[in-house]
C-alpha cells in the first residue's frame, strides 16, 4: 500500500506539472508553425530537446554519487521553494488579485510578433530561436520536476512515465485541434501541482533530516491535506468582499 501510494503520487505530480509546462511550450511552437513555417518550429524544438537530453545524461550519473539523505534534503528544499512559487501565483489568481493566464492571448501575442518580423531576412532564424527558447525553458522545468519528485526514492522511472504521458497527451490534442489549448484549466492545474510539489518537498526535507513520518509514504496524504487546507484558507482571506473595488498585485 505504501509503495503504491508513493508511485501514484509521483506519477500524478510529474504528469500534472509536465502538462502545464508542455501546454505553455506548445503554444509558442504552434504560433511559430502557423505564422512563419513549421521548419524553424521543428528545428528549434529538436535543438532544445537535444540540449535537454544532454542535461539529463549529465545529471543522472551525478545523482548516484550523492548520499540519499543529502539528496532528499536538497531536493526537498528546492521542491518547497518551487512548489510555493506555483502555489502563490495560483492562490493570487484564484482570489482575483492577479489575472489568469490566457493561452489564447499568449498565442495571439506571439503570432503577432512573429508576423511583424516575417519581412526580416532572419525571420526563420528568429522563429526557430523562439521555439528553441520555449521548449528549453519549459523542458528544463519538466526535467527538474521529474528529478525532484522521483529521485528521493528511486522513482525517476515512474516520474518520467508521468512526464512522457503529459507530453504525448498535449501533442495528440494539439495536433488534432491545431489551436492553443486555451480551455485547459491552467490555474487549477498549477494549484494542484503547487500543492503536490510542496507536500513532496516537506516530506523529502523531513526524510533528509532523519524524520520518521507516521505511516511512512502514506503521510504524504496528510501533508497534502494540510497544505491544501492552508491554501484554501488563504484564498478565502485574500478574496475581496462582494462590491469591493478590484485590486491587483504583482505576481
Amino acid at each position: 500500500m505504501t509503495d503504491t501510494t508513493a508511485i501514484i503520487s509521483t506519477i500524478t505530480a510529474a504528469f500534472l506539472g509536465s502538462f502545464v509546462e508542455v501546454v505553455e511550450a506548445f503554444t509558442i511552437i504552434l504560433a511559430v508553425g502557423l505564422s512563419q513555417s513549421w521548419r524553424p518550429a521543428f528545428i528549434g524544438t529538436a535543438a532544445a530537446l537535444g540540449v535537454l537530453a544532454v542535461l539529463v545524461l549529465l545529471l543522472g550519473p551525478l545523482l548516484e554519487l550523492i548520499p540519499i539523505e543529502a539528496l532528499q534534503f536538497v531536493i526537498g528544499t528546492l521542491l518547497i521553494l518551487f512548489g510555493l512559487r506555483w502555489l502563490r501565483k495560483a492562490i493570487l489568481r484564484a482570489s482575483g488579485l492577479i489575472a489568469l493566464r490566457d493561452e489564447a492571448r499568449a498565442f495571439a501575442a506571439e503570432t503577432d510578433l512573429l508576423r511583424r518580423r516575417s519581412a526580416e531576412r532572419r525571420a526563420d532564424w528568429l522563429a526557430g530561436v523562439a521555439a528553441f527558447k520555449a521548449v528549453l525553458l519549459e523542458g528544463t522545468e519538466v526535467v527538474f520536476i521529474v528529478i525532484a519528485v522521483g529521485a528521493g526514492r528511486g522513482l525517476i522511472g515512474y516520474a518520467s512515465l508521468g512526464a512522457a504521458a503529459a507530453c504525448l497527451l498535449v501533442l495528440i490534442i494539439g495536433l488534432a485541434v491545431h489551436k492553443p489549448l486555451s480551455r485547459v484549466p491552467e490555474n487549477t492545474l498549477k494549484f494542484a501541482v503547487g500543492l503536490l510539489l510542496t507536500a513532496f518537498g516537506v516530506f523529502w526535507t523531513g526524510e533528509g533530516l532523519g524524520a520518521h513520518w507516521p505511516g511512512a509514504d502514506l503521510s504524504l496524504l496528510g501533508i497534502l491535506a494540510l497544505v491544501a487546507a492552508v491554501s484554501f484558507a488563504a484564498i478565502r482571506l485574500l478574496r475581496p468582499p462582494p462590491g469591493a473595488p478590484a485590486r491587483e498585485v504583482s505576481p
